[in-house]
């Protein structure tokens, strides 16, 4: 059997969760493209959670807005590291979920960029008394943090055990 072989059946845990994660996250945003009209939103729990149609033509936060080739040129950066630490930690199960979780969500906001030239968000959390609202967001940003995550949960659990 081939590296590459070998290394396909144990990335398993990456592409099982990277797809289903994509396919959730553009399942969604077709949803609220064809519900919500951009700039409306539909309350879900009154004063705290809304579905809102909005666009980020930037990353995280809207930073680096209407910075499209950059975004997209980062994104094809980051697949790259998530496809050679997929090789690297090929062994680990918990780090092929991790990288799976962020593939998912990296590939869902780049096909977004690619063709729309920005990401549809809808996730909205706040307190609207306070006019206090968390950035809206969507189930590939979700993805991403999952991910993102249990890469931490790793480096420290990695850290504590070669400190022993």
């Amino acid at each position: 059997m081939t590296n590459l072989t070998q290394y396909f059946k144990k990335a398993l845990p990456l592409f099982a969760i990277a797809v289903p994660m994509l396919l959730l996250d553009i399942l969604t945003k077709w949803i609220v493209q064809v519900n919500i009209q951009e700039g409306d939103s539909i309350s879900v729990i009154t004063g705290f959670f809304y579905l809102s149609h909005h666009r980020n033509s930037g990353a995280a936060f809207g930073i680096l807005a209407n910075q499209r080739i950059l975004l997209v040129l980062v994104t094809i950066a980051a697949l790259i590291f998530i496809f050679v630490y997929s090789y690297r930690y090929r062994n680990s199960r918990w780090v092929q979920t991790a990288l799976g979780f962020v593939l998912g969500g990296a590939v869902g906001n780049f096909i977004d960029r690619l063709f729309l030239g920005e990401v549809v968000d809808f996730l909205q959390f706040g307190i609207e008394s306070k006019n206090l609202f968390w950035p809206t967001f969507n189930v590939a940003d979700v993805s991403v943090c999952i991910g993102a995550g249990m890469l931490i949960v790793y480096l420290f659990q990695f850290q504590k055990r070669n400190a022993n």
